[in-house]
């Protein structure tokens, strides 16, 4: 499917981004292995999520969507009867790995062609510690086969900040003998260990030290899903690269560890202002107001790079189009997400006459940039559509987003919402 995507002058309107993808993941599977009913409301509409709950649904659960609503009547799992399939989802494959490995039979789980790219011994190290099997193709690619094994519990520093690996470990030992223990480099995104604590599981989180003790309950709830943060960073850096912007996010997810956007954007000089706050579940909800505003330089590294991985496409978008460009070190993680991103962000900066200068880990986006109309070519990653999408509002003429469907692994609402806003 081709986008075009017309220049635009103003941004303006209410956006309610789709139900945060990180924490629908997490309480799909979690209500799948919680004794009796869980309802989430808001559940995220992404083909990403949807691949989570297929699996779930395959390994036994009984999966219902009613009133906008996913329904999940949980329990023991089950040998699934075919192999999993977890798309184009990283997130699945990684995090429900951690729970298949302690089950007590073999299951076989992969997904698509850009998935089956995808290298995964960073989860195989830790869950062999733990005592599991694990075969992969060449030893590190899905699809896996997963031997069920009766786990126990590690102490385990994260050679590399990730939330899902983190995630992974987690959730394995929730099946585990002994207390599981993860120690992380930076802080990452902390949506599972606020889902099992609403489940039930006895956590505790210790600045970087989080422990599970052994012997978790986990009990089905009713739970919200806020709105993405990382699918509205798309229509924040719109607006701030319009001349004209008012634009209004509703009901989004502020977590202090995925706010670091917000904080990074405002240091650039963006106007933005968090209205509503409320609490839902142990999550931070609110609403956020963006004007236009003039946009000075930046540079993401270090702690702060674990922390934007998912929003560095649209912030280097942003990051051209301001005064001082943008400097990204310290995100090698980019070259093993959907795509190499930091090859598409460039190859595309080209098609559009931006300059661009990558190294083995970034790269650095002059600023003060001029956006030509140009054919995009996402390479079948959802966030490079969609950052590239907004690029091309501020460029000279029409643009072409090739494969623009892409976008519907994680906001296929995005095309209709970016009509809607763009004037």
């Amino acid at each position: 499917m081709q986008e075009i995507i017309s220049p635009a002058r103003a941004i303006d309107g209410v956006v309610t981004p789709p139900g945060d993808k990180s924490i629908s993941h997490r309480y799909g599977m979690l209500g799948a292995i919680a004794e009796g009913t869980t309802t989430i409301s808001n559940y995220s509409t992404g083909a990403d999520c949807q691949s989570t709950l297929g699996c779930m649904a395959a390994l036994g659960a009984t999966v219902e969507r009613k009133d906008g609503k996913a329904v999940i009547h949980g329990g023991a799992l089950r040998e699934p009867a075919a192999q999993l399939d977890a798309g184009n989802s990283g997130s699945t494959i990684r995090m429900l790995s951690g729970i298949l490995a302690a089950q007590r039979f073999t299951s076989r789980i992969g997904g698509d062609e850009s998935l089956s790219r995808r290298p995964m011994q960073r989860i195989i190290q830790p869950l062999t510690e733990m005592g599991a099997s694990i075969e992969a193709r060449d030893e590190k690619f899905p699809p896996l086969t997963i031997h069920g094994r009766e786990l126990h519990g590690i102490d385990y520093t994260l050679p590399v900040a990730s939330a899902q690996v983190k995630s992974c470990v987690l959730l394995a030992g929730l099946f585990a003998k002994g207390d599981t223990i993860v120690r992380e480099p930076v802080r990452t995104r902390d949506h599972t260990e606020i889902a099992l604590a609403e489940f039930g599981a006895d956590i505790e989180v210790e600045r970087r030290v989080i422990t599970l003790r052994e012997g978790a309950k986990l009990t089905g709830r009713e739970l919200y899903v806020p709105g993405d943060l990382s699918s509205a960073a798309f229509f924040m850096v719109a607006a701030l690269l319009m001349p004209e912007a008012n634009l209004v996010i509703h009901n989004v997810g502020l977590n202090p560890t995925r706010s670091a956007l917000l904080d990074f954007l405002v240091s650039m000089g963006a106007s933005i202002k968090v209205l509503d706050l409320q609490q839902s579940g142990g999550e931070v909800i609110g609403d956020l107001r963006i004007r236009a505003s003039k946009i000075q330089g930046g540079e993401i590294s270090g702690a702060l790079t674990a922390g934007l991985i998912d929003e560095i496409p649209a912030l280097a978008v942003l990051g051209a189009g301001s005064e001082g460009g943008l400097t990204v070190r310290d995100a090698a993680e980019l070259r093993v997400k959907e795509t190499d991103r930091i090859a598409t962000i460039a190859s595309n900066f080209e098609r559009m006459g931006v300059k661009i200068e990558t190294s083995h880990d970034g790269f650095h986006v002059p600023g003060n940039q001029k956006f030509h109309a140009a054919e995009i070519e996402p390479e079948g990653d959802h966030r490079i559509a969609m950052a590239f999408s907004i690029a091309a509002l501020a460029a000279d003429g029409p643009c072409t987003i090739h494969g623009a469907d892409v976008a519907g692994v994680s906001f296929p609402e995005f095309f209709s919402t970016l009509r809607e806003i763009a004037r």
